[in-house]
């Protein structure tokens, strides 16, 4: 390579570290070309001096010097995408019998399809969980594309419509987990704002957003439904941000998503409802982290509770934090062993 680059972080290529951005980059570069390179400024970041372990972030560009000959490396084969995707939903599954499968499903992935999403989505690739029936499980309820954690299948026509029954009458308990702005007083409270749809932009309707509308309001604003969610702070660091328990009493669209906003705490990473605050690194909520936190939406779908549709056993499920809300946990020293299943139990409203 000779000359200068200017090199733009593509979308989906954020949230890893500079050297290992590098070296997707350029096959071959080694770890001490780049720390060099680091220490003599020549390798920057949006015009910024940068370190090794530096995260990028879509869109910024990179600043890379002439970098001489590289070592030849065996070039690997990719996986094919259909086995990759059907390794990594197979290996998603967190509980599974003969009449329920439950994923623990990834940050990223759609639960079912839309414009130019392909097969790729839970509903898709369903098809890899058949796991001996003949026909594929069903969802019987849906998380956000860029929300984690337990996402319910039913294996059969007749149990989907026990599980959605039991969803729409409420008689399962669903506690999420996300990193918020701030440290909301009271620690623990109500949020009884209803919620009506904003257009989004395109023919598909991208962008769509949900609005929050006081109680009083509901009967002037067209399409408006009541809506209410309970949070309950588990730790803080200090006031910049907060570990929240949240439970949706309801089930509207981006629900817990937009109340947090609406009481001024929005959640991290999330940029629909601003919850981007952490690039403000001078005096900004996220001030004290800087860049050491991931700008990927920090909600997950933690834990379900609900009757057995066929056994009538009370199952307790628990879905592990993703790999970007774990680096965030350890960052702040929060320990998920420190807190208690359901918070929401020991808690009156």
């Amino acid at each position: 390579m000779s000359g200068v680059e200017q090199r733009i972080v593509k979308p989906g290529e954020g949230d890893q570290r500079l050297d290992r951005w590098l070296k997707k980059q350029f096959p071959g570069l080694g770890q001490g070309r780049i720390e060099k390179a680091c220490r003599k400024g020549e390798i920057r970041i949006d015009g910024a001096r940068a370190k090794s372990s530096d995260r990028v972030a879509d869109g910024q560009t990179v600043r890379v010097p002439p970098l001489g000959p590289l070592e030849q490396t065996e070039p690997t084969a990719p996986k094919p995408p259909v086995r990759a995707d059907e390794e990594m939903i197979q290996a998603a599954v967190l509980w599974k019998d003969d009449h329920i499968i439950a994923l623990n499903k990834p940050p990223g992935l759609p639960s079912q399809g839309g414009s130019g999403q392909g097969e790729r989505h839970v509903d898709g690739l369903s098809r890899y969980l058949t796991f001996g029936y003949k026909e594929r499980p069903k969802l019987v309820h849906r998380l956000d594309k860029d929300t984690s954690g337990i996402l319910l299948l039913a294996r059969t026509d007749r149990v989907a419509r026990r599980l959605s029954e039991a969803f729409r009458h409420r008689a399962t308990s669903k506690i999420y987990w996300a990193a918020i702005a701030g440290a909301p007083l009271p620690r623990a409270a109500s949020i009884k704002f209803a919620l009506a749809k904003m257009p989004g932009r395109g023919r598909g309707g991208e962008g769509e957003k949900m609005r929050c509308i006081h109680p009083s309001e509901i009967a002037s604003v067209e399409g408006a439904k009541r809506a209410q969610s309970d949070y309950i702070v588990l730790e803080n660091a200090g006031q910049r941000l907060s570990w929240v328990a949240l439970t949706p009493i309801t089930g509207r669209t981006h629900q817990l998503r937009a109340h947090m906003a609406e009481i001024g705490h929005p959640i991290l990473g999330d940029g629909k409802y601003g919850g981007s605050g952490q690039e403000n690194l001078g005096d900004g909520w996220g001030a004290s982290a800087g860049g050491a936190l991931s700008r990927k939406l920090h909600l997950h779908a933690r834990s379900l509770m609900l009757e057995h549709p066929v056994t009538r056993a009370r199952l307790s499920l628990t879905a592990p934090l993703p790999e970007h809300m774990q680096r965030t946990w350890d960052f702040f020293g929060w320990d998920p062993r420190d807190v208690p299943v359901d918070p929401f139990s020991e808690e009156e409203f």
